[in-house]
């Protein structure tokens, strides 16, 4: 533990939906939703207006719809997402060499080894200053932990939540964790809070009291020794500017289960493709393939394929995942296909394009008949709210596959906009930019206009013409 709050955590508050409201004025102040937009999508942010209905995270949509029926549901726009991500990194990488990003909008970083605190004083200066150059580079807002370690940092920007600053001065560990929930520590999740519950353990102050042997004969020796220490405050992870990237992966949920073997085996091929370009954007290649079926029982069924060496190659990722589907039974229908790569490398070993002629050749041999090549969409992947590899589709369909709603798109007439629904042949848009001091007009155009195209996001600040918004200026 060290004797000074100079462990930084910083949470962007509603980021992707946040991001959707900077970028769209009809949207600021109303409850925006951002996920999955099928039967079987999910929530993957709510905006703090949506949230007062009570949708969260990972709700299913259908149900967030049945709580707020008027909110805008959105699909996200990674490319957006990751481009402020960025801005936000840098910021944090002027502070000190260490910083460990732990998603898009979500990092630890070690104020001591970047000399940019050393005080309970010059941290929370450090805090604050950080919070408004966010918000003059992005338009966006984060909320700051600053604590003596990793996990009451955390626990300190949850605190701070939304758009705040909360400092944890070291030495009153114990006092603030004490009335807090034990699913507050890190490791502990809905099956041991409510093993710890049946045990009468509901608060921090229960495991303190309990001890540490108690809590080892509840949950076992590694479990119940780290929950002790946590709940007693302690907490000595350093932050690591360097996290080893493990593995990469891809998955799909479909709204309607897919049954037809030739459709399935195009939805793994396309996954693959999608796996390999995530791959290559890492700067890595793997050996092993590995291929994720959930069935329509929801049973859940693995295969992985070990190459002779590592590769990054969509022809071999495509052929070792459609190998691996064949050895698994999909009758009665499947919900979700996932494919993935895993021991990963810096670098190709090996040049394995004679493996897949090989295989090829191969399948050759046995009669089997190549697939065809498969479907691949171009843009950011994103949470399934259709199925865009099949062959024939209605039109109405295809205009919501081609018009994802929230997504960018100008018009060689009216300017840049975005999309608000498309269906029955149509498109509605809202001609309106991040920088509008209004909400922008609504016009309907066939999904087939010539003077309409889906464009790249706009930035959501204006750039002064000397260059982007200079942080660090004093307050």
């Amino acid at each position: 533990m060290r004797p000074a709050p100079t462990v930084l955590h910083l949470d962007m508050d509603a980021f992707f939906a946040a991001a959707e409201q900077a970028a769209k004025p009809s949207l600021r102040g109303k409850p925006v939703v951002v996920g999955g937009l099928g039967p079987r999508g999910v929530v993957a942010t709510a905006s703090y207006e949506a949230r007062r209905f009570g949708i969260h995270s990972a709700m299913p949509m259908a149900q967030a719809r049945r709580l707020a029926p008027n909110a805008a549901y959105l699909v996200p726009r990674f490319a957006l997402y990751r481009t402020v991500s960025e801005q936000v990194m840098e910021l944090l990488g002027r502070l000190s060499p260490l910083v460990e990003p732990l998603s898009l909008d979500e990092a630890f970083v070690d104020l001591e080894a970047g000399g940019s605190a050393a005080g309970s004083a010059s941290a929370r200066a450090t805090g604050e200053r950080l919070r408004r150059d966010i918000r003059a580079v992005t338009g966006l807002t984060g909320s700051v932990g600053l604590a003596g370690s990793k996990m009451l940092a955390k626990i300190a920007s949850e605190q701070a939540k939304p758009d705040g600053l909360v400092l944890i001065e070291p030495g009153t560990e114990r006092e603030l964790l004490g009335p807090m929930s034990v699913r507050t520590l890190p490791g502990v999740g809905p099956a041991t809070g409510e093993h710890l519950r049946r045990a009468g353990m509901t608060t921090i102050a229960d495991l303190t009291e309990a001890g540490e042997d108690e809590l080892v004969r509840l949950v076992g020796k590694a479990h119940g020794t780290s929950l002790y220490r946590m709940a007693s405050g302690h907490d000595d992870r350093p932050v690591v500017a360097e996290r080893e990237t493990k593995s990469v992966s891809v998955e799909d949920t479909f709204d309607v289960d897919l049954h037809d073997r030739v459709r399935v085996r195009t939805e793994v091929e396309r996954l693959a493709e999608r796996c390999v370009r995530r791959l290559r954007e890492s700067g890595h290649s793997g050996r092993t393939i590995v291929l994720k079926v959930r069935r329509y029982d929801f049973s859940t069924l693995t295969r992985s394929e070990t190459l002779r060496g590592p590769t990054d190659d969509p022809g071999v990722v495509r052929e070792a995942a459609g190998r691996l589907l064949e050895s698994l039974d999909t009758t009665g229908g499947v919900r979700l296909l996932g494919v993935g790569v895993t021991g990963l490398t810096d670098y190709t070993q090996e040049d394995l394009f004679a493996q897949a002629a090989a295989d090829a050749e191969a399948a050759g041999a046995t009669g089997a008949v190549d697939e065809p090549d498969p479907v691949v969409v171009p843009g950011e992947p994103e949470p399934r709210a259709d199925t865009d590899a099949v062959a024939v589709a209605v039109a109405d369909e295809a205009a919501e596959r081609h018009w994802p709603a929230g997504h960018d798109v100008r018009h060689a007439e009216f300017g840049a906009g975005w999309v608000q629904g498309s269906g029955v042949g149509r498109v509605t848009v809202r001609f309106e930019e991040p920088t509008s001091a209004v909400p922008g007009r609504v016009r309907t155009f066939r999904t087939d206009d010539p003077d309409l195209e889906l464009s790249e996001p706009l930035p959501l600040v204006a750039v002064p013409p000397d260059g982007e918004p200079g942080p660090g200026a004093p307050a």
